[in-house]
């Protein structure tokens, strides 16, 4: 049976999907959903890339302030040295997680020695390679698993994982808020506009948002609970979160009256406006393309203050990896001398590498500056973290 069946078959059953529902089986069925049948689905060959695909300068970056923070816990505790949980949500097959226990192996032995990794993957295939992708740090595993753990002293990092948690779709109507849901006509899936669920009513009243006639949205209360638990997940420490999203003011507006809803496959990118003739992407092939919406990052800030949190800081990532570089990485990145600052650029194959990958995280216009920084503190104050460095957000 393929997934397409299988949904047809639920809404045969049970009636309308919400696009909530619809997303969830799309992505994670545990056996046809798109991130459950493959243990990669980045990189170039696959369908979208993000900061872990373009080498290892990114992990390397964070492990400058994971050490920051296991410093500033090992001053609270003062024991010899502490324990540092290091949780990976979304870790997939564990790539980012060895590029970043290859740097704090290098660089920092002590922090290294601290480190009790655990990876958190929903994706069967991708939590079955992950021992394997970490190789001579697979012994750092503490738990490979499917929810966040609790007790966690530490940090907890997740790199574009808000991004792919199931949103719902709402439409304002003339004679008022909709929402959009997911129904099938014969072996064809198509949208229809109903009353609007009670969450999905209580998150747009909780959040003040407001579209106008014939604007269409995202939201994503899934996201807002998610935040909720990671919070209570967290006995002291810090949560960093990287995605690609928008303040409330700007997401629901006039700048994306559509939404922003969309699919990937094959590093190509649609997002409906030229598909209704045959349908919207997202309802295709479901479990084949990736689908993602971009993130209320003023809901996850409003939803981990109300769990008890302390934002430290929200800012674009090249000015948070600009705040962790140090003066051998830049050089590294650059291909420059660091013992020679005026001396010609290098041009060795590793460099070059480095240099296009630092230029890829940092550029304004790419990563650099659609990917956001939420850091969240617990119990550690207001502590001076180099990744703060930068709080000018350019965009």
């Amino acid at each position: 049976m393929s997934l397409r069946e299988a949904i047809i078959g639920q809404i045969r059953e049970h009636g309308p999907l919400s696009f909530a529902r619809y997303m969830e089986l799309a992505l994670y069925h545990p056996k046809l959903g798109y991130y459950a049948r493959a243990d990669r689905r980045s990189g170039r060959s696959g369908d979208f890339f993000t900061s872990a695909d373009v080498g290892s300068l990114f992990g390397e970056l964070l492990v400058e302030q994971f050490v920051e923070m296991w410093q500033v816990l090992q001053s609270r505790r003062r024991s010899d040295p502490c324990p540092f949980d290091l949780v990976e949500a979304g870790a997939g097959n564990g790539r980012l997680a060895r590029a970043m226990l290859d740097a704090a192996a290098a660089r920092y032995p002590d922090f290294y020695a601290a480190i009790q990794l655990t990876l958190v993957e929903r994706s069967p295939a991708a939590r079955d390679a992950q021992t394997a992708t970490l190789g001579r740090h697979a012994s750092k595993l503490q738990g490979s698993i499917e929810n966040l753990p609790t007790g966690v002293y530490g940090v907890i990092f997740a790199n574009e994982l808000l991004d792919a948690l199931p949103v719902n779709v709402i439409v304002m109507t003339d004679s008022g808020l909709r929402e959009v849901y997911i129904d099938a006509h014969g072996d064809r899936l198509l949208e229809r506009l109903g009353p609007t669920s009670s969450h999905v009513q209580k998150h747009v009243e909780q959040e003040r948002i407001q579209l106008k006639p014939g604007w269409r949205a995202e939201v994503c209360p899934a996201a807002a609970a998610w935040v909720s638990q990671v919070a209570s997940a967290l006995q002291r420490g810090f949560i960093i979160l990287v995605d690609y999203g928008h303040e409330a003011a700007d997401l629901y507006s006039a700048t994306h009256p559509t939404g922003t809803l969309a699919t990937y496959h094959r590093h190509q990118v649609r997002n409906g406006t030229d598909d209704h003739w045959s349908g919207p992407p997202w309802l295709a092939d479901p479990g084949t393309v990736d689908i993602t919406a971009h993130v209320d990052l003023t809901a996850a800030r409003r939803a981990a203050e109300r769990a008890g949190l302390r934002t430290l800081a929200v800012l674009d990532q090249m000015y948070f990896l600009l705040g962790l570089s140090t003066p051998e990485q830049p050089a590294a990145g650059l291909g420059l001398s660091s013992d020679h600052p005026g001396a010609e650029p290098r041009h060795d194959l590793d460099t070059v590498k480095r240099r296009l990958a630092w230029k890829t995280l940092m550029v304004p216009g790419g990563l650099g500056s659609t990917h956001k920084v939420i850091i969240f503190g617990k119990g550690v104050g207001k502590p001076k973290l180099r990744g703060c460095s930068f709080r000018v957000r350019a965009t």
